[in-house]
């Protein structure tokens, strides 16, 4: 299962948290490109089980992500998924800074709090960031 079982919140607004981190790493650089609006709307369309319209979902993340002083809330989520979809999460992570072929001190500084706050070390995060490197290169 994508998010926790014993929850009781819909696995719609989950996914809105989920976009709402992913809108915020995008928007870190003050540069949040349709690249990277895109990026977010491909994998939120992969984890978007009762097929809601991905346009509402980032539309309703934005407004979160906007009105949020903090990331913990959009973490949260995220700390608790299998590891498998966690890593997913990073690797998108990862294609948004990387999307304009460079990272900056607050994209990378942004990665290494998430990498405390999801529970992933830093040669797993090192590992996900040298392979998304070498798929936009390529």
């Amino acid at each position: 299962m994508f998010f926790r079982k014993n929850k009781n919140i819909s696995d719609n607004e989950d996914l809105i948290k989920v976009c709402a981190l992913l809108v915020h790493a995008a928007k870190i650089d003050e540069n949040y490109s349709t690249d990277e609006k895109n990026i977010i709307k491909k994998t939120i369309s992969e984890f978007n089980k009762k097929n809601e319209n991905i346009d509402n979902i980032l539309k309703k993340a934005e407004q979160i992500e906007a009105n949020s002083i903090q990331i913990l809330d959009f973490t949260k989520e995220v700390k608790n998924m299998s590891h498998e979809n966690k890593v997913k999460i990073v690797e998108t992570l990862w294609k948004i800074i990387y999307s304009n072929q460079e990272a900056d001190i607050y994209e990378t500084g942004l990665m290494r709090k998430l990498a405390g706050l999801l529970y992933i070390d830093s040669r797993t995060m090192g590992n996900i960031k040298e392979k998304i490197k070498k798929e936009i290169s390529e």
